[in-house]
């Protein structure tokens, strides 16, 4: 059992927890808690070792089976290192280092979320859960958006991203992408455009949601793009990015079940 919280293994926890370098240095992240630990060992991402205290419960010890049978290394540690390794106030008492890997985009994309300097990390861990949800085919993220392997992505997203596609891209490679794929880009704005129910949005697009302080990026709307806006009272200015941005998720997917339905 790891008593110490000078442990070698602890200090990388935290490290891995704490900073996006590392993660990609090490091509590792954190997934904390039963309920990511589950979503893991469905998606089958390649577990390097597994923590737990023994007061684990029924639910944990059924996960913990599983990864074993995997023969994923596993370390008893004491409940105040737990508290030590997590990065939340009541660990649940299990913890993993996964391998991070990139799930194979799609040869056909038809159906895109672009988030464009989304810092949150709670909003971008929503976003990705409605992308998943909504029939999403791919996430690309720009620079200056929240790290979708930090610890407050991963448990906004809720296992999101062990099923989504997701790349990190500059305007160029997005532009490059779309054109290949011949998508549409649309880009959510405030006051500018086309009413979202009123947009076509059962063919192949790309969704632009922009960030919670200064919205939809000069890049973004220096492309091709159409603009749609969400109509409001006017008694709220905005709405913030992952409500907005799962309407629109929403409403695409609205349209595309109609349209099937129909053929």
């Amino acid at each position: 059992m790891i008593t110490s919280v000078r442990n070698p293994k602890v200090q990388e926890v935290r490290a891995l927890q704490q900073r996006a370098k590392k993660r990609r240095e090490l091509g590792a992240f954190v997934a904390e808690g039963v309920r990511l630990a589950e979503e893991v060992v469905r998606a089958e991402w390649p577990v390097r070792e597994v923590f737990y205290t023994e007061d684990l419960n029924d639910r944990g010890r059924q996960v913990l089976r599983e990864l074993k049978k995997r023969g994923a290394p596993e370390e008893t540690v004491s409940s105040s290192v737990m508290e030590t390794m997590s990065d939340t106030e009541s660990p649940q008492g299990l913890l993993l280092i996964v391998e991070t890997r990139d799930i194979p985009m799609p040869k056909a994309l038809n159906f895109a979320l672009i988030l464009d300097k989304v810092s949150d990390p709670g909003n971008v861990g929503t976003l990705l859960r409605s992308g998943v949800a909504a029939g999403c085919q791919a996430a690309l993220l720009t620079e200056g958006s929240a790290d979708p392997f930090s610890p407050k992505v991963l448990r906004s997203g809720m296992g999101a991203q062990f099923t989504l596609p997701i790349r990190e891209m500059g305007w160029r490679e997005i532009a490059e992408l779309c054109q290949t794929q011949a998508i549409t880009i649309f880009i959510s704005e405030l006051a500018e455009g086309q009413a979202y129910d009123q947009a076509d949005l059962t063919q192949p697009l790309a969704l632009v949601i922009g960030g919670e302080a200064h919205g939809v990026s000069k890049e973004a709307t220096q492309m091709v793009t159409i603009p749609i806006r969400i109509p409001m009272s006017g008694k709220i200015e905005s709405l913030n990015a992952a409500i907005a941005g799962s309407i629109l998720l929403f409403e695409a997917l609205r349209q595309r079940r109609t349209v099937e339905k129909r053929s």
